[in-house]
């Protein structure tokens, strides 16, 4: 067969292209047209709509006269005058008077549009020839047909953008396009979730499907329609708005932005007739900008340029002939060769296949061969796979005549099941349409009267299933009939359930929490509104009812939640807000306005008694602090702050107001509870799991704090039992302390346990070489080691125990095993029998109790302490460790002496000053501290009782003076303090600053330091 490449020659005359934007009536005028005249043909871009104007022409000229062809559906009435098609199934040539094919504009479509333009181009109606399409084909088609009618009709009604709005927020008779199937599901499971429910209408559902799911909204079941731009193809819905889910698409080749055309084609939808429509975006599309607005309310758009076209002048006498003839270039201006089609793609697939090279051997099975590539791809499976199917049916039809039946039985029979989800059932239904296509080939089959009606019952079965499916997935059904009913009466039913069920017209409708409506459907608009008001009927009777019994409710019915909300029965009621005073936060009422008057003050009222009798019986130990009568002067100012810090006072904060407590002052504070630590002026009664819970949450409600990290995850900690702690790096670190836990840097001690710990070290250190039954755990008194008990209390290890000594302070001296040993037998051999010194029983517990030795001053001059991690206290000390004489390594690891860390350790370091301590240093600088508490009760502490004192944050040192004589009397010799203090030999911090001498208090004769005085002055003489 010989091609020529002559210029195409096409006319114009007796063909009318009515042009115009959506909803200008085209599709109406062409049926009118059609049944004007004794026969007609009309092909429309989908079978969806093919399927609508049939149903439109059947309704005028009856059944009997109308046929419908599809790909894969067939109705063909014996004498029917008119037929509707797929523009792919009108025929290539025709005998009838009218001819017409919609949405011309598609010839530009690059997967579907040469199939447009052929029938554009060479399918006329023997009287008329109607073209219908957008404006922007005017150019384009008068420049290919001379001569062309064009007609111009005017949209109906006016289209106006909207902007952007939430999915939840779209206004009622809505239409939602997107551009995938799961897109469209998750649209619509949302609108369900949020609306009562929405129609599903995607291009691949079978027409009873789509028809079913139309039904569904054209009859106000639900509201809004989820869709593809299937819809902008003339299906004539009643919708109101058109919003855009995405605006993008694949358009068989690439992911692509929808051009302002394409995006008029489906908002054109919005509207009806002479009502005015709105489109706009919604979910993660950004606005249009204003230029693309306006065009589209204008519908100006660029013109189409070019039309795809492949040839139909086909040479058939090989394969290899047919695709070379395929490759035909257009010759005439305005076309392009179109990309290859599926049925191209196909064919190039099957002419690398030897058994089909080999049966393709004359014209006759070559154009079969072709005919057949031309099956749709409804599965959308590869190509190499569809091609195999195509080989199939090759073979079967030039070997036998037709298709194996028993092949096509098998296929059909394992799409003949309706059990299965959406995707499911759209996967038997694609499968069902590839073969209902081929039994629509009457040459294909032995028996194509026989599978036509099998597959298109089964294809009928799959649908109603799928939208059944749709249906169960995409609607709740009672929200639906409830939302119609409300459009057709305003007084409703309504009722709540003894668990706060809200039921209108015996549908639930929401939730009443506490005094908080919560409607589950979540509409907006009229909907919302008549739903709101169909209960508030219920509500202002059950919120007086609720009130009242809250106002008579127990205490045990109330509770106070660890985010601040206040429950009753288990419903929030209130929550809880930072106020001027921690101990009395305010209360924020959750109620809705239905709660009024009386009513809502009375609940109030209740809820805030709840809150103060909680907080004052949880808190007590503060509460009565917060209220005693008989504190006075600084005692009293100290309560005021014990309260304000929530039971925790750290020593040093407040050194010079224990300093100024006599011991009346301090019996007074004993009663509340309140205790005198080394450390910490605190009340043991609040370290417990309930009390430090509350304490949390009144501070964080003070301090923005229930979102910092660490809120609420010490409290566990303590509920456990646990005594120390690894500390969290993340964690706010006020969290530690309302826990009563002591921030001690890679570990966090409870802060009785830390009391407890500086009774044990504080024998420790009043013990003196000569002394008989030496303490586990003393030395050489200056020093001391680390004991089980002090691992016990803690729960700690060895190397635990190191962090936390060295965080309060302590400084370690490494010496070897054997010369620990060897030193502490000389110690207990030279020990001399009767050199201890009494204790007066209540003096030592009066001691412990105060720690009057001052030990916070004292200890915070110069050491590692919550501010200073204790790795960084250990890092700046190192040298401090080394032993005084290089020792030979040994296997054995090295006994740490611990002692009391000065100021200056390291700067004496560095002076190459070392181990050194003289015999005046072990006689007289250390003695004086028998009462001292761990690092922080004594450091820094001189025999003439002035303190060197270093705040946590580094501040300058100040100087303070102890107060020991108000537990062991004037025992000391004043006379020569300044001579013992001349030979500590750089053993405590220097004195950098001077205080006027304190006034002595005349001592108590009654007083228990004073018997001990009295005794220590008796064994000097």
């Amino acid at each position: 067969m010989t091609l020529t490449s002559q210029p195409m020659i096409l006319s114009g005359r007796g063909v009318t292209a009515v042009l115009g934007p959506t909803n200008t009536g085209k599709t109406h005028y062409a049926i009118e047209r059609m049944v004007a005249h004794g026969t007609g043909v009309i092909g429309l871009p989908l079978r969806l709509l093919a399927r609508e104007v049939y149903t439109r022409v059947v309704e005028k000229v009856g059944v009997q006269n109308v046929a419908l062809v599809t790909g894969e559906e067939k109705i063909s009435p014996a004498n029917a005058r008119f037929s509707v098609c797929t523009v792919e199934a009108m025929p290539r040539e025709t005998k009838a008077a009218f001819v017409a094919i919609d949405e011309v504009q598609l010839a530009g479509d690059l997967e579907r549009g040469h199939i447009f333009t052929d029938r554009i181009l060479h399918l006329r109606g023997r009287d008329e020839t109607l073209l219908l399409g957008a404006d922007t084909m005017r150019p384009i088609l008068q420049q290919l047909l001379p001569g062309i009618t064009v007609v111009e009709r005017p949209r109906l009604s006016q289209l106006f953008y909207s902007g952007q709005k939430k999915i939840t927020r779209l206004p009622q008779r809505s239409a939602i396009v997107a551009f995938s199937a799961d897109e469209v599901y998750a649209v619509a499971e949302l609108i369900r979730r949020q609306r009562g429910g929405a129609a599903v209408v995607l291009g691949a559902l079978s027409p009873r499907t789509r028809n079913s799911q139309v039904a569904l909204y054209q009859a106000g079941d639900v509201e809004y329609l989820v869709a593809t731009d299937a819809i902008g193809m003339g299906l004539n819905l009643d919708v109101d708005h058109v919003a855009f889910a995405q605006d993008r698409k694949f358009d068989g080749y690439q992911f692509r932005n929808l051009n302002p055309a394409e995006l008029a084609q489906v908002a054109g939808r919005a509207g009806r007739h002479v009502r005015d429509g709105t489109f706009g975006v919604t979910g993660q599309v950004h606005p249009f900008d204003e230029e693309l607005a306006e065009r589209i309310e204008a519908h100006e758009f660029d013109s189409v340029k070019v039309l795809q076209w492949r040839t139909k002048e086909l040479d058939f006498s090989s394969i290899q002939s047919l695709r070379a003839s395929l490759e035909t270039p257009p010759t005439a201006q305005g076309l392009t060769r179109a990309l290859p089609a599926v049925d191209q793609q196909a064919l190039e697939h099957l002419a690398r296949y030897r058994e089909i090279i080999d049966l393709a051997t004359n014209p006759q099975r070559v154009e079969k061969l072709w005919e057949i590539c031309a099956l749709p791809d409804y599965r959308r499976i590869a190509p190499a796979q569809h091609a195999d199917l195509i080989s199939t049916l090759f073979s079967d039809l030039v070997r036998h005549g037709t298709v194996n039946e028993q092949f096509l039985a098998e296929q059909v029979h394992r799409a003949d099941r309706t059990d299965g989800e959406i995707d499911t059932l759209s996967a038997r239904i694609a499968q069902i349409r590839t073969w209902t296509y081929v039994s629509n080939r009457p040459d294909w089959l032995a028996d194509p009267t026989h599978w036509q009606e099998k597959t298109r019952e089964i294809e009928d079965r799959l649908s109603d299933a799928l939208h059944e499916r749709l249906t169960k997935r995409f609607v709740d059904r009672r929200t639906s009939v409830l939302m119609k009913r409300l459009r057709e009466n305003a007084m409703l039913e309504a009722e709540i359930s003894v668990n706060g069920d809200v039921f209108v017209e015996g549908h639930h409708v929401g939730q009443l929490s506490g005094f908080r409506f919560t409607p589950l459907s979540g509409a907006d608009g009229p909907d919302g509104k008549a739903i709101q008001t169909a209960s508030q009927k219920a509500l202002a009777l059950e919120f007086e009812a609720r009130a009242a019994r809250l106002h008579a409710a127990g205490n045990s019915d109330l509770a106070i939640s660890a985010d601040g909300l206040i429950r009753w029965l288990g419903d929030p009621v209130a929550r809880l807000a930072g106020s001027e005073h921690i101990m009395r936060p305010r209360v924020i009422l959750l109620a809705d306005e239905q709660l009024t008057g009386n009513a809502r003050d009375h609940v109030a009222a209740r809820i805030e008694r709840f809150v103060n009798h909680h907080i004052s019986t949880i808190l007590k130990p503060l509460d009565d602090l917060s209220r005693a009568e008989d504190l006075q002067g600084l005692a009293k100012g100290l309560a005021f702050q014990l309260v304000e810090n929530l039971g925790v006072l750290f020593r040093r904060d407040v050194t010079e107001e224990v300093k100024s407590l006599d011991q009346d002052a301090r019996a007074s504070m004993r009663r509340y509870g309140v205790r005198f630590g080394a450390y910490h002026i605190f009340v043991p009664a609040l370290l417990k799991p309930a009390p430090a819970e509350l304490i949390t949450l009144l501070w964080a409600l003070k301090n923005d704090g229930l979102e910092k990290p660490g809120y609420g995850d010490l409290i566990p900690v303590l509920a456990a039992g646990r005594t120390s702690v690894v500390t969290d790096p993340g964690f706010e670190r006020m969290f530690y302390k309302l826990a009563g836990f002591r921030f001690l840097g890679k570990r966090a001690v409870r802060i009785d346990i830390l009391e407890r710990l500086a009774d044990i070290i504080r024998p420790l250190l009043q013990w003196r070489p000569g002394q008989v039954n030496r303490p586990e755990g003393a030395y050489d008194g200056r020093r001391f080691t680390t004991t089980t008990a002090m691992l016990s209390i803690l729960g700690a290890t060895l190397e635990d125990m190191e962090e936390i000594l060295k965080g309060l302070g302590y400084r370690a001296d490494a010496v070897t095993a054997e010369e620990a040993a060897a030193h502490l037998a000389a110690q207990d051999t030279s020990a001399a029998p009767a050199a201890e010194i009494p204790v007066d029983e209540a003096a030592e517990k009066a001691d412990h109790d105060d720690a009057d030795s001052t030990s916070e001053e004292a200890a915070s001059d110069g050491t590692a302490t919550e501010d200073k991690p204790a790795v960084e206290a250990a890092t700046a000390d190192s040298s401090a460790a080394e032993p005084a004489e290089a020792v030979e390594p040994v296997e054995q690891k090295p006994v740490l002496l611990w002692r009391l860390g000065g100021r200056n350790d390291n700067h004496r370091q560095a002076r190459g000053q070392g181990e050194r301590r003289s015999g005046d240093r072990q006689q007289h600088g250390t003695r004086r501290h028998g009462g001292g508490e761990g690092a922080e009760g004594n450091r820094g502490e001189g025999r003439d009782g002035k303190r060197q004192e270093r705040d946590r944050d580094g501040s300058k040192p100040h100087q303070g003076r102890g107060d020991r004589n108000e537990k062991r009397g004037d025992r000391q010799d004043r006379g020569d303090r300044k001579d013992r203090n001349n030979n500590r030999n750089g053993a405590q911090p220097l004195r950098f600053e001077a205080k006027p001498p304190r006034k002595e208090k005349p001592i108590d004769p009654d007083s228990p330091f004073a018997k001990l005085a009295a005794l220590k002055e008796q064994m000097k003489k």
